[in-house]
């Protein structure tokens, strides 16, 4: 990824030097003040939702809500370890809540779902962190009032909905294309059962 951006920009810098040299160093110098501002925006949002986030940790509403989703877990993920499912539930209640101490859940959820020999889970554990769903999208709130949004809060109920609907979709999508390849499996398998059995036929005519 750095070699592409770096690569992005060179190319974007050279063409501009090329097109318009006027407005080259005019363009570099509010493209930095615009990308420090974003940070510094995203610093902020960060900081103060990791501290509502370890509110939540500490008074146990991350565990409760993680209680909740236990049984779920042990359907969707089809295990058997309480352990692996646990540190799951861990992970999408973090996730929903916004929380930073998602990732080392999941990682622990992972390493139990290796150890089970459980390649469904750990597939489908990585499609739900990739699908990004959040209860709260506050990141893009926050990037909406700081860039000037008189209604940055618009976001929310459309982010939702979007973000469900991904949820959804990728996660049938997954069931589907799973289920396809266990049958192609399958038949590959009986073929070359198949193919074994009618060799051995021949050897013993």
């Amino acid at each position: 990824m750095n070699a592409a951006f770096t690569a992005i920009f060179i190319i974007s810098a050279a063409l501009l030097a090329v097109a318009a040299p006027q407005d080259f160093l005019s363009a570099l110098t509010s493209g930095a003040r615009s990308s420090a501002a974003a940070a510094l925006t995203l610093f902020c949002v960060y900081a103060v939702w990791m501290g509502i986030s370890a509110v939540a940790e500490r008074c146990g509403a991350t565990k409760k809500c993680a209680k909740l989703l236990r049984p779920l877990c042990f359907k969707i993920f089809k295990s058997g370890s309480p352990e692996a499912c646990d540190a799951a539930a861990m992970n999408i209640t973090s996730n929903l809540l916004g929380a930073g101490a998602s990732t080392p859940f999941a990682v622990k959820a992972i390493e139990h779902f290796d150890a089970e020999g459980n390649e469904h889970a750990k597939r489908l554990l990585f499609l739900i962190n990739c699908t990004g769903f959040q209860l709260v999208p506050a990141t893009v709130m926050a990037l909406r009032a700081g860039m000037g949004s008189s209604s940055a809060a618009d976001i929310f109920l459309p982010s939702l909905i979007c973000s469900a609907a991904t949820l959804a979709l990728s996660v049938t999508a997954f069931i589907i294309a799973e289920k396809i390849c266990a049958r192609m499996r399958a038949r590959v398998r009986t073929g070359k059962t198949g193919g074994a059995k009618k060799r051995s036929a021949r050897w013993r005519l």
